[in-house]
């Protein structure tokens, strides 16, 4: 069985949300909404669902999410039984009607071989009325190939199009970046516990982007810009064993790109990622690092000198 978990906040989409799910052609799967203390009310809505799936609702007193969106998630994956895989769903997303029937359709092939799965996705920019192509995904691929399709911007990837097995949250849970930025990321190197993505391109995620989603949105640079560095260094110092050369030279640029965009890149940071350059040694790479290390170096003794 399968546990789908919506995190409630916004009502604008929500109602294609539980639509989509009505409609599913298999009905194995029970759904837990946790309502997040929000302003609008959905339970004239939901109570529309009752007969239609199954469906445990709860309305919480406090927003927990305006603190941590990851302890939001987990409070509401908290609500759910003792189903196999979860699901954590946006509230402005929803599923091609045939994506639980191709969950159980696929389970033999991947049953016992993977810990995190994915369907195929596509972006709806409500703000444009544009809808995007499908994005599938390889049928099996490791957590770091797929994180790498990622940053060279071969793919995109969200929360709601994920699933996980319980014993795998249970064991990493979601780690708390500001906004959640990150966190998800983090979780499917985690979860996926030295074994590949199984990737099922015959059903769809529709993820609804608008300029008021924290994606689509300019007003939390400085959370984002927080979570990114924390994020990247923690790939730096503890996985990133898991890529090949050239996309742990990559993540490494990554983590200089996101600090030289703000400020000038200290000596201590060449000190700090010196050793992961040797590690991953390509000659035109270390050698461009080794000139700003260097330039790094005289400018720091420039300073002290004053």
């Amino acid at each position: 069985m399968i546990a789908i978990v919506i995190p409630y906040y916004k009502k604008k989409f929500f109602k294609k949300t539980l639509d989509s799910l009505a409609a599913q052609t298999d009905k194995k799967f029970n759904v837990y909404i946790g309502d997040d203390a929000s302003p609008e009310n959905p339970e004239e809505l939901i109570a529309t669902y009752n007969n239609k799936f199954n469906l445990t609702y709860i309305r919480f007193e406090d927003n927990l999410g305006s603190i941590s969106l990851t302890q939001q998630w987990e409070r509401c994956i908290a609500l759910s039984g003792n189903e196999e895989w979860i699901m954590v769903l946006g509230d402005d997303d929803y599923f091609s009607s045939n994506l639980i029937a191709s969950f159980y359709r696929h389970l033999n092939k991947f049953s016992g071989k993977v810990n995190v799965l994915r369907f195929a996705r596509q972006n709806f920019f409500s703000d444009k009325d544009i809808t995007t192509e499908i994005q599938n995904n390889p049928e099996f691929e490791t957590a770091a190939d797929s994180y790498y399709r990622r940053i060279t911007g071969k793919a995109i990837s969200t929360l709601s199009e994920y699933a996980f097995t319980r014993n795998t949250y249970e064991k990493f849970g979601f780690y708390e970046y500001p906004l959640a930025w990150q966190s998800d990321n983090r979780a499917w190197l985690e979860f996926s516990d030295n074994k590949p993505i199984y990737s099922i391109n015959d059903a769809v995620v529709t993820v609804i982007c608008s300029s008021q989603s924290i994606t689509g949105s300019d007003l939390y640079a400085v959370e984002k810009r927080k979570a990114n560095l924390s994020f990247y260094k923690y790939l730096i110092t503890e996985k990133l064993h898991l890529f090949n050369k050239t996309q742990s030279i990559r993540i490494l640029h990554k983590y200089e790109n996101e600090i030289k965009h703000k400020e000038k890149i200290t000596f201590s940071v060449y000190l700090f990622l010196l050793p992961y350059y040797l590690k991953n040694y390509e000659p035109h790479a270390f050698k461009q690092f080794l000139k700003k290390m260097i330039k790094s170096l005289l400018y720091f003794k420039k300073e002290q000198s004053f």
